[in-house]
């Protein structure tokens, strides 16, 4: 079992990208813990500039199972700029985005719980400081058709549910099935990759499609730490499309509406060694997914305040993966107590199947890891947070624990 107790974020929520010209700026004051800056920022957002800084610290605790018992500290901070082009240097449709972050503390995963998945989606496996993302847009026919280029993660806009990113397991991230695919995984938190994605979105903005080819192997797998940007022969491409389903909100107000379904498809044109090192047959390694979230209920009182959630499912190639299919399905509540309008609580349920090849090849394998995560966060002011979570994990890693689990 895992407690997390701790998240503090410098700023409010992340900004997806610059504002549209008759947005009024925010509040930075009330927003921010560092305010307006003598008026820079207000400055800088009304020309299309947007800087934002983010810390998140977590603490955790592994009370029982896994390797070992013990408390480590993780931190995360990040710096982004998103810039409106055509308010900063009169390109028309045309904005960039910079993320860069730094990651430090312990590995608490790898040397307390030693789970298949992690606990902790901050995590990564060595302290550096890199870039994320830094790309530039360009979009078309009132906004309906975009192209991007640069340095992207998949997971910024695919394979992607709002009303998940509030836990803080990897899979509610970007899922495990897809998570532990590639040679050095997919373009996906904590680097991205060299690539360019298309998007079409309908003029009433009830369906969309996305198309995205990037490098086959992000960073350098033999230096994790800094960016590392290489096309080197062999590394191939991933592709993905998600097709989706996102029909106008009928909540009132600007209150939270959850409506999203989508299908999803990803495959490396690079072929890879089956996982058992006695069979030389090379694979692909491909899979599809399935994502869907809803509002499920609005308060009377507060269209704000009420029940979401989510289900997401995906598969991989068996010969080449150590899990073959995922799912994963979760609720959160906004606003369950009175006088508590921003806090979110929420619980999750993974379930990672474990692939017939990694059972064949690890006697006394287990079908399955199973991971629930049950969690709250405080909103204390617009830019701080806290976020106690309880998680507990069967069969880490897909093994008997044999310290319990």
């Amino acid at each position: 079992m895992v407690t997390r107790y701790l998240m503090a974020s410098l700023m409010a929520a992340c900004f997806a990208g610059p504002a549209s010209a008759d947005e009024a700026s925010p509040d930075f004051n009330t927003t921010t813990m560092t305010g307006d800056w003598d008026g820079a920022r207000t400055r800088l957002y009304n020309k299309g500039v947007e800087v934002e800084v983010v810390h998140k610290s977590d603490i955790l605790s592994n009370l029982a199972g896994g390797i070992k018992r013990g408390t480590a500290w993780m931190g995360y901070t990040s710096a982004s700029v998103a810039m409106d082009l055509d308010k900063l240097a009169k390109l028309d449709g045309t904005s960039a985005f910079v993320l860069f972050h730094s990651d430090l503390g312990s590995k608490f995963n790898r040397d307390y719980a030693g789970t298949y998945s992690g606990v902790d989606n901050i995590e990564t496996t060595a302290n550096t400081a890199q870039f994320y993302q830094a790309w530039l847009q360009k979009s078309f026919y009132d906004d309906n058709l975009s192209v991007l280029g640069g340095l992207y993660a998949v997971d910024s806009e695919f394979y992607v549910t709002d009303t998940s990113g509030l836990f803080i397991q990897p899979p509610y991230g970007m899922a495990n099935d897809l998570a532990q695919a590639g040679q050095n995984g997919p373009p996906i938190y904590p680097m991205g990759a060299l690539g360019v994605r298309v998007k079409y979105t309908s003029p009433t903005k009830s369906y969309y499609a996305q198309y995205a080819l990037t490098d086959g192997v992000p960073g350098d797998p033999n230096n994790p730490r800094g960016t590392h940007i290489q096309l080197n022969k062999g590394d191939g491409s991933l592709s993905m499309l998600e097709l989706g389903l996102t029909p106008a909100a009928t909540a009132q107000d600007d209150s939270e509406y959850f409506n999203k379904t989508a299908i999803g498809f990803w495959h490396y044109t690079s072929r890879f060694n089956d996982l058992d090192p006695a069979i030389t047959q090379s694979h692909s390694n491909q899979g599809i997914y399935f994502i869907a979230e809803r509002t499920l209920m609005t308060e009377k009182a507060n269209a704000s305040h009420g029940l979401s959630g989510f289900v997401r499912a995906g598969t991989a190639s068996k010969e080449v993966n150590q899990a073959d299919w995922t799912g994963s399905v979760g609720l959160r509540y906004r606003g369950l107590f009175d006088g508590r309008g921003d806090d979110i609580a929420g619980i999750a349920v993974t379930y990672n199947h474990a692939s017939d090849t990694f059972r064949r090849l690890n006697i006394g394998a287990l079908s399955n890891q199973t991971q629930v995560e049950a969690t709250y966060r405080a909103q204390i002011n617009p830019w701080f947070a806290l976020q106690p979570t309880l998680q507990f994990i069967s069969n880490p890693n897909m093994k008997i624990d044999p310290n319990g689990s």
